[in-house]
């Protein structure tokens, strides 16, 4: 089986180097899909033409011909696709539906697989270009089957097209010693907390920092410590700290950190928290558990899938800071000395790359010869 990999966005900024550095979920889709057994290339837009070999997949970066034409117009593209000559393919996103049209235009019997990320129903002028193209494929990978929901209701999924359950990414994280992380870290608490997310109203730090204020009425030693990237709730953040004594003692605004960190702050951490109302799929909770990190997290589709509903950790609805502060009681007492190995260990039979890459070489199975498969809705 060979599946052709494909990411229509083109990001003018990064290197092919650095693209597969700081997109983790490209990288480690196609690489988990390879080490399940099946040969991956995959097609990456990028201002720079260069073709990288890591561990058993050909990742291919090819400019487009000029700006807002599409990649498949290419002729370069063309001729690659021609030498790969693969089996099925599988495209990033939802949202390419011109570049969708032209794979099927271009192998009409080739089955194309689309993998949702965090895409919406697209407005009403866009309907018809999506429909047309979803009508060419043969199934979409959601994290959260109810994920579909909103786009058959838009009438934009044809009965035709499977639906598989398959989380968004994995992770490469592992667990670590954690007296070594927190001496290299600084990290203290008795829970340490860690966050990492934006500061905006989806991931909803202010309700977090509620929840940490009344949970710190039991656990007076838990320390809240936070990664983030954009910011445009932090004045509203800094403002909710600085009236509040509890979370002037205990709230440590980290602000952006490398990615190597990260992992340095997970192996440090007790709870990881994330009080998200809207997530496609959560690459910051599939890395915590990869370090054997607890969470407690809101509870939606996707995330309730990543947890197997709270088979590990705790969750609680979004925006209830009550419940949050009680989840974060509840995964307290839930800690023992064998609690990473637990995590660690669902991680590596759900989400790992073996566990991945078996869901998608099943998918890629399924549509290219009909068979049955249990992931399908």
């Amino acid at each position: 089986m060979h599946a052709l990999q494909v990411n229509f966005f083109l990001d003018e900024r990064r290197s092919p180097r650095d693209i597969l550095r700081d997109w983790q979920g490209l990288r480690d889709v196609a690489v988990a899909a390879a080490v399940a057994g099946s040969r991956i290339s995959v097609i990456q837009a990028c201002s720079v033409e260069q073709t990288l070999h890591e561990d058993g997949v050909d990742f291919h970066f090819m400019p487009p011909v000029a700006p807002g034409v599409p990649l498949t117009r290419a002729p370069k593209f063309l001729r690659l696709f021609t030498r790969l000559s693969p089996d099925v393919a599988h495209v990033h996103g939802l949202g390419f539906p011109r570049e969708v049209q032209d794979l099927h235009a271009i192998a009409p019997h080739m089955p194309i697989l689309l993998q949702d990320h965090a895409n919406r129903v697209p407005r009403f002028w866009k309907r018809m270009a999506w429909r047309r193209a979803l009508a060419d494929c043969a199934a979409v990978t959601f994290c959260a089957r109810s994920q579909a929901d909103p786009f058959r209701a838009a009438r934009l999924l044809p009965g035709h097209v499977d639906i598989f359950e398959i989380p968004e990414s994995t992770s490469s994280f592992q667990p670590g010693d954690v007296a070594a992380a927190r001496a290299h870290t600084g990290m203290h608490g008795d829970p340490a907390v860690l966050w990492v997310g934006h500061l905006d109203s989806n991931k909803d730090p202010l309700t977090i920092l509620d929840a940490v204020s009344i949970a710190r009425r039991s656990l007076p030693g838990l320390q809240l410590w936070c990664c983030f990237g954009s910011a445009p709730l932090r004045e509203a953040v800094e403002a909710r700290i600085a009236r509040d004594e509890a979370l002037r003692d205990c709230v440590h605004l980290l602000g952006r950190v490398s990615h190597q960190q990260v992992e340095m702050l997970m192996r440090s951490a007790d709870l990881f928290v994330l009080g998200s109302h809207r997530e496609g799929s959560s690459f910051s909770l599939i890395e915590a558990l990869a370090t054997g990190l607890t969470p407690v997290v809101s509870d939606i589709p996707s995330l309730r899938v990543l947890t197997g509903n709270a088979v590990v950790g705790a969750m609680f609805p979004p925006g209830d800071a009550a419940a949050c502060a009680d989840a974060l009681l509840r995964a307290t007492r839930w800690l023992q000395p064998a609690s990473r190995q637990l995590v660690r260990a669902y991680f590596d039979g759900h989400l790992s790359h073996r566990a991945i890459g078996r869901q998608f070489a099943a998918a890629y199975e399924h549509i290219r010869g009909g068979v049955h498969s249990e992931a399908v809705a």
